[in-house]
C-alpha cells in the first residue's frame, strides 16, 4: 500500500495541526491542535473528528503549543486508545498547558453556556496513554515503521517526526525555530527525507536580524527608563517569555540597561520556566556553561514574579519606568488583557509585539493600527505607542525555511507547505519551486495525497 498524507487541519491557518499519516496500513496522527484566532475556531475545535478516533494506532507530537496539542483530550475522549509519543519535555508542559486551558474553557462555559471540551478526567486518559521518547533515539511506532526524533529548535522539546519505512522517510517538521537560537539548540537538517510537511508562518516574509532585534529592545528599555513609561510585552508562556527574560538578563549583566523593576505577571510562564530550568540538557553548550558557572538564565536583579490576581492588580499602582510580561502572546484575553484595558489609552505606554499576530486577534487588530478596540465588552482608546519587534520570533523566516529545504535537495521528491496563512503558504511553494527545484505543493483542507 503507497503511503499517503491526509490533511485534516493546518492548512489555510498557522494553527489546528491535525495530519494523519497512513502507512504499512497503519493510521499514524500527527498533533491534533485548536484551531485559534480565526472565525468559527469554537465550534471547529468542538466538533465531531473527520475521522473515527478509535481507528488511530498511534499520534506523535512535534511540541506543546495549543495549536499542536489542544485537541487531544477530545481525541481520546472520543475513543482514541493508541500511545501518544514526544519528547519528556513536551509532555511536562502539556500537563501545564492542559491544566490552565481547563481552567480557561471552565470559565468560559459559565460565561457563554458553551459546554466544555473535555474534562481532567480525559486528560488524565490521555496523560497515562503517553509515552516519552528522547531525541535521536528510533522506536517502532507501529510494525515495519520506525520513528525518530530530530530537533527543530522551535521551543522546549520540539521536533521533526521523522517516519522510516521501506524508501521513504517522511518528515513532519512541526513549527521550525528561528536558529540561531539564544540558547536552545539549532533545527536539524531535512538531508535524507523524501517526502515533507513543512510549516509556513513566515513562508512570505524575513525576520529582522538577531542584532537588530536585540538593539530594539534595548532602546525600548533606555526609552522606558528615561520618560519612565510602562512597556507592555505580551509574550507566549513558552519560549517567547524565556526569550525575552533571557535577553533582558543578558542586558542587565552587560551592563546596557538599567534594572528597572520587570513584573513576570503569568501563572503559566513562570511554571515553564521552571520546566526549562529542568531540561538545560537541551540547551546549547554554551548555555550549559553558563548554568554551570551558576548563572539563572531567566532571573535578575528587580524581576518580580506575580503568582496571585491582587499581586497582578497591584503592579497597576507600581510607578513608572516598569516592564510588564504576560499572556496570552497575541492579547487574546489572559492578563495582558487586563493591562491593556488600563494602559493602552496612556500616552506613556509602550507596547511591544514580540511575535506572530494571528488574523481576528486584539494583537493584530493593534498591530493595524486601530484606534480603539474591545476588551471585556468595553471600548477602550489606543494612545499607547505600538511597536513590533518581529526578529523574537521561534519560527523560521521564508529565506531560512527555504536553506533548510536545499539541505534535503537531493533525495526530497515532494514538499507539502502547511501551517500558515494562504498567501505565506502559496508564496513559500513558489519559492522553492523556483530556488531548489523540489516539487512543493499547497494541499487542500482535507486532500489526500499518496506519496509516489
Amino acid at each position: 500500500m503507497t503511503p499517503a498524507i491526509t490533511f485534516y487541519g493546518g492548512v489555510g491557518t498557522a494553527t489546528g495541526a491535525n495530519f494523519l499519516l497512513t502507512i504499512a496500513d497503519k493510521r499514524i496522527l500527527v498533533d491534533c491542535g485548536l484551531l485559534q484566532g480565526v472565525s468559527g475556531s469554537d465550534a471547529w475545535n468542538h466538533a465531531q473528528f473527520a475521522y473515527d478516533p478509535a481507528t488511530i494506532d498511534a499520534l506523535v507530537i512535534t511540541h506543546a503549543h495549543m495549536d499542536h496539542i489542544g485537541r487531544i483530550p477530545k481525541l481520546v475522549k472520543d475513543g482514541f486508545r493508541g500511545h501518544i509519543y514526544s519528547t519528556p519535555a513536551t509532555l511536562d508542559m502539556a500537563r501545564l498547558m492542559y491544566e490552565d486551558a481547563i481552567g480557561i474553557m471552565e470559565r468560559n462555559a459559565q460565561e457563554t453556556g458553551i459546554a466544555v471540551m473535555y474534562s481532567g478526567n480525559d486528560v488524565h486518559q490521555a496523560v497515562s496513554q503517553w509515552k516519552p521518547v528522547d531525541y535521536h533515539t528510533p522506536f517502532e511506532i507501529v510494525p515495519a515503521v520506525t520513528c525518530t526524533f530530530k530537533d527543530a529548535g522551535h521551543i522546549l522539546g520540539s521536533i521533526m517526526a521523522w517516519f522510516e519505512h521501506e524508501h521513504y522517510a517522511i518528515v513532519f517538521t512541526g513549527d521550525l525555530g528561528n536558529s540561531p537560537a539564544l540558547f536552545l539548540r539549532d533545527s536539524e537538517s531535512l538531508e535524507g527525507a523524501t517526502h515533507v510537511v513543512m510549516e509556513s508562518v513566515y513562508g512570505d516574509r524575513n525576520h529582522e536580524s538577531k542584532e537588530e532585534r536585540r538593539r530594539k529592545l534595548t532602546e525600548a528599555i533606555k526609552d522606558t527608563v528615561a520618560h519612565a513609561r510602562a512597556l507592555v510585552i505580551p509574550a507566549f508562556s513558552i519560549e517567547r517569555t524565556q526569550d525575552i527574560l533571557y535577553e533582558i538578563n543578558k542586558l542587565v549583566e552587560q551592563g546596557s540597561v538599567k534594572p528597572i523593576p520587570v513584573y513576570l505577571d503569568s501563572p503559566l510562564a513562570i511554571r515553564i520556566t521552571e520546566v526549562y530550568r529542568n531540561y538545560s540538557r537541551y540547551f546549547k553548550p554554551a548555555a550549559q556553561q553558563h548554568i554551570a558557572e551558576g548563572d539563572d538564565l531567566f532571573r535578575f536583579p528587580k524581576l518580580v514574579v506575580t503568582r496571585n490576581i491582587a499581586q497582578s492588580d497591584a503592579i497597576t499602582h507600581s510607578p513608572n519606568p516598569k516592564i510588564i510580561i504576560a499572556g496570552s502572546g497575541m492579547s487574546n484575553g489572559g492578563r495582558i488583557a487586563r493591562h491593556e484595558k488600563v494602559l493602552l489609552p496612556d500616552e506613556s505606554t509602550t507596547l511591544l509585539l514580540v511575535g506572530y499576530q494571528s488574523l481576528g486577534t486584539l494583537g493584530r487588530k493593534l498591530w493595524d493600527g486601530a484606534k480603539k478596540v474591545e476588551i471585556d465588552g468595553e471600548e477602550v482608546a489606543v494612545r499607547a505607542r505600538i511597536q513590533m519587534i518581529s526578529g523574537y520570533s521561534s519560527h523560521k523566516d521564508s529565506d531560512h525555511l527555504v536553506e533548510l529545504v536545499a539541505t534535503g535537495q537531493k533525495t526530497i521528491k515532494h514538499i507539502f507547505i502547511a501551517m500558515g496563512e494562504p498567501k505565506s503558504s502559496q508564496f513559500l511553494a513558489q519559492k522553492i519551486r523556483d530556488t531548489t527545484g523540489v516539487a512543493a505543493v499547497y494541499p487542500e483542507l482535507g486532500s489526500t495525497h499518496p506519496l509516489e
